[in-house]
């Protein structure tokens, strides 16, 4: 089972993983691809969003583990170009976005299942005043909007939303899994 687990930035996608590998270990664990990301920084930037777009891209494509868990993958860095284009009152270039929507397709080929953390009032995840609330609150609803989109996530990816508290997520996780399975 090839797995991406999504959603923007302090959605608990790292906890979800975690707790999720201490179940699973024969699972590969792919990290959030900003710590493969050279000279990434901190400011959020196109170029930033574009270069992890691509390793996570390519993560998925290159490594053939049968069994995988990754956190995030490209579908949320083409969130994080449209979410930083929205933000900024520009458009996000079109042939940008073609590429990176290209990207997205190719890699999603090679996923069986995309868990989305969507952000809840009832999850309470806090987010400090200088992690750009705003970029969250964007990415998050340019998320949601393209796991509707079926030609760029793929027909036979299998979507779960899932919220709660830690507990919960991996609880509901484990429950669509075996669904899944059987």
């Amino acid at each position: 089972m090839r797995i991406v687990v999504s959603g923007t930035h302090a959605s608990g996608k790292s906890t979800l993983i975690s707790d999720f590998h201490l179940r699973h270990p024969d699972f590969v664990v792919l990290p959030d691809a900003f710590e493969e990301a050279e000279d990434a920084g901190d400011t959020p930037s196109a170029a930033l969003f574009a270069a992890q777009l691509r390793i996570a891209a390519d993560r998925l494509i290159t490594d053939g583990a049968p069994n995988l868990i990754a956190e995030r993958g490209p579908l949320d860095f083409l969130a994080y170009l449209v979410a930083l284009a929205e933000l900024t009152g520009t458009d996000l270039d079109a042939r940008v976005r073609e590429r990176a929507s290209a990207l997205v397709i190719s890699a999603m080929q090679s996923v069986d299942a995309l868990v989305v953390l969507p952000l809840s009032a009832r999850d309470g995840i806090p987010l400090p005043s200088d992690e750009y609330p705003e970029l969250r609150e964007a990415m998050n609803d340019a998320l949601l909007d393209l796991i509707d989109d079926a030609e760029v996530v793929g027909e036979h990816v299998r979507i779960a939303e899932i919220s709660g508290s830690p507990k919960e997520r991996l609880d509901a996780l484990e429950v669509f899994l075996r669904h899944l399975a059987t």
